[in-house]
């Protein structure tokens, strides 16, 4: 064979590579998104793109999201995810070139005296030694799509893990701006319970006076120190909590458990403002709905996969090199030897193998296009949630400061009834036990009015997010 037919022998094959994919093409599952919650394009957009997190303008809690992307364990996992997807579509695009190889060997053989071939021409020596070395190569060519379409499957995946990365970080971002607003609103509780206890032991002090020279009863400063041990009791619970989200922030940070920095109070945060709806088309940026149309892609893909084995696989293979007894003569043009063939396989019982695995794949298709409507369906749903949480926890937490003022109010006029002789302690006691209660109750409010805030900007995903990626970019790996 020369070289010309071999250069054409290897064109037709390269043709017929492309010739034929088997397996269905990859199509978008109609989806109905609603349209009676839209806003204004641009302004969503422009408030889902920004950095929602510097609108509470706290330098600290910015610089525990940058310390969170650059250090958390979680995004570190994700990104070595990625690695090891990329590793997989490397090893399954390779299946498209011939693979190429060395070898070289040298024996030592004894031949048989006993059989007609068992000494060589003119030699009655049996012993001899063989020296080879030469280049093998093999090429299965790709008929029918099977590598193609495992290529579009491994892509999707890397894709995938990609998109599950994006929602590490945007768990981890929101995680960490939750969690420091917990913190700060647990701060702002537990000065709550100290000032409370100090006025309760203040009172206390002045009322076992009081008592010692018979201006109140016994009954009363029982009274009194109720409410001082009851303000004492919550100040370890509060502590506890504060300790407990401390320990959570480490954690997303990637330290180990410890301190946090504050930064501004609960009060003096600024409010991140949200629209008051999300046009749909930007929730197709989440990540988790990104992640589970790549899926739908990979398990499409592998249809294709399953399909292909009902078609014949032809194999080339070939081989140069050169093989002498004597190791001076190895490079002899005598020495040459090559050989050219190919292989063709094709099934034909199989007693349902195949069909069980187009099955199998087909079935994996359904579910990962139900999946990925079903987390479409619960984006629209966690987006509704916390739009709604937003309006009703902000008029929660304006409802209970009023009703803070009020008690504040009523405790005031009570100790004044009480000192004039209007009334029992009994009022007065109830009166400052209410309040107190109703000022932890509003700080839990704020909390829960932020982290809603927060939750808005978590469920619409956004271009915030790529921003986020791009900080989080030295421990990151691109996708080809």
């Amino acid at each position: 064979m020369n070289a010309r037919r071999v250069i054409s022998f290897i064109a037709l094959c390269g043709t017929l590579v492309t010739g034929c994919v088997v397996g269905p093409d990859y199509e978008q599952p109609d989806v109905v998104m609603p349209e009676d919650w839209r806003v204004d394009y641009q302004t969503a957009k422009e408030l889902s793109n920004a950095k929602w997190w510097k609108q509470f303008d706290d330098p600290v809690l910015d610089g525990l999201i940058e310390t969170a992307l650059q250090e958390n364990l979680d995004i570190r996992i994700a990104v070595s995810r990625i690695d090891q997807f990329l590793g997989r579509l490397s090893t399954t695009r390779a299946e498209f070139f011939p693979q190429v190889g060395t070898s070289g060997g040298l024996s030592r053989n004894r031949l048989s005296e006993e059989t007609a071939s068992g000494l060589r021409s003119g030699n009655n020596d049996p012993y001899y030694t063989q020296y080879e070395v030469g280049f093998g190569a093999s090429w299965q060519l790709d008929l029918f799509g099977r590598v193609q379409r495992q290529t579009e499957s491994a892509q999707a995946e890397v894709y995938a893990s990609e998109q599950g990365r994006r929602g590490v970080i945007l768990s981890v971002v929101t995680g960490v701006a939750t969690s420091y607003i917990s913190l700060r609103g647990f701060d702002r509780q537990l000065e709550i319970a100290h000032e409370t206890a100090f006025n309760y032991k203040k009172s206390f002090v002045l009322f076992k006076l009081r008592h010692r020279y018979g201006t109140v009863a016994k009954l009363e400063v029982d009274q009194v120190e109720s409410q001082y041990r009851l303000a004492q009791a919550a100040i370890p619970l509060i502590e506890a909590q504060i300790s407990a989200q401390e320990n959570l922030i480490s954690i997303l940070l990637g330290h180990q458990p410890g301190d946090i920095p504050r930064g501004k109070s609960l009060d003096d945060l600024q409010k991140v403002g949200v629209p008051g709806a999300l046009p749909s088309t930007l929730l197709i940026r989440r990540p988790d709905i990104q992640q589970a149309e790549q899926n739908l892609i990979a398990a499409n893909a592998r249809v294709g996969v399953a399909e292909s084995l009902y078609y014949p696989d032809l194999s080339i293979t070939g081989s140069l090199g050169l093989a002498s007894e004597d190791l001076g003569d190895l490079l002899d043009a005598n020495a040459r030897l090559w050989d050219l063939g190919t292989s063709l396989t094709a099934p034909i019982f199989t007693f349902g193998r195949i069909e069980g695995q187009v099955q199998s794949a087909e079935a994996a298709k359904r579910q990962a296009e139900e999946t990925y409507r079903l987390t479409i369906l619960r984006a629209l749903k966690e987006v509704n949630d916390s739009l709604v949480s937003t309006d009703k926890t902000n008029q929660n937490f304006k409802a209970l400061t009023l009703r803070v003022n009020a008690l504040r109010s009523y405790a005031r006029l009570a100790d004044m009834r009480f000192e004039n002789g209007a009334a029992s302690y009994l009022e007065v006691l109830y009166a400052q036990t209410e309040l107190f209660q109703a000022e932890l109750d509003t700080v839990s409010a704020h909390i829960e009015h932020y982290s809603s805030l927060i939750n808005v900007y978590k469920s619409m995903g956004g271009g915030w997010l790529d921003q986020a990626v791009e900080m989080a970019e030295p421990v990151a790996t691109a996708v080809p």
